[in-house]
């Protein structure tokens, strides 16, 4: 048995493949466990972490990651948002009277970042929109992968293709746009036996330095970060 956010990280580990740099934004624990499962399968794989405590790679912050995104030094980073549509724009301002934090930065790393992996974990017609209400970043995302289902990015065509769902049931009902779809809809498949040891040995030691609520709820860390439920 494994949890779905283990099966969301080893999405994630797939998504990044061979990449160089990946950047992952704050708060956005499940691509970071997706992050640092591929390294463990890469080690020259190179992991800028916005929420890291200590020894965050920005030293001059966010400009400093606006300045490699723009140099083309960042192979693939994550964005959400409060809303994101069928044409892959993605909303953090508004949704009606609900004010949200804002973009910062999002329209320049949508733009400036080679692969764009949107990810939310809800799946439902209040996040997946047929239209965002207010558009904080537009482009050509290569995935959006949510609690249920991954989506593929048709450029030529404007929309998303579904590629797989994690537990076999249509989402359609779910998905506020327009979607394409094989005739049959593949399974997500599962993390691997190694992928798990690795996501509940060194990943989840990591993660417990830089994520503490997340570790413990996936996998029993301690705020010590030593020991876990599954004796790994």
């Amino acid at each position: 048995m494994h949890a779905k956010e283990e099966l969301l990280a080893s999405v994630v580990a797939r998504l990044i493949g061979e990449a160089r740099h990946v950047a992952v934004g704050a708060a956005s624990p499940i691509p970071a466990a997706g992050a640092l499962l591929q390294k463990q399968k890469r080690p020259d794989l190179r992991l800028s972490f916005l929420h890291k405590r200590k020894g965050n790679p920005f030293t001059e912050g966010s400009r400093e990651l606006f300045d490699l995104a723009g140099q083309g030094r960042i192979d693939v980073f994550f964005l959400g948002g409060a809303q994101i549509d069928g044409g892959a724009n993605i909303n953090l301002v508004r949704v009606g009277e609900h004010r949200f934090p804002g973009s910062f930065g999002s329209a320049f790393m949508y733009q400036a970042v080679k692969r764009v992996i949107l990810f939310r974990e809800e799946h439902s017609p209040r996040v997946l929109v047929p239209r965002v209400e207010f558009i904080s970043a537009a482009g050509n995302p290569a995935a959006l992968l949510t609690g249920k289902a991954l989506f593929s990015w048709q450029k030529e065509r404007g929309r998303f293709r579904l590629e797989s769902l994690h537990d076999g049931q249509d989402v359609r009902s779910q998905t506020g746009f327009e979607y394409d779809s094989p005739p049959q809809v593949p399974r997500t498949a599962e993390p691997s036996d190694e992928e798990l040891l690795l996501l509940r040995g060194p990943v989840a030691r990591e993660m417990g330095a830089n994520y503490p609520d997340f570790a413990n709820r996936v996998w029993g860390l301690t705020t010590q970060g030593q020991g876990n439920k599954l004796g790994a």
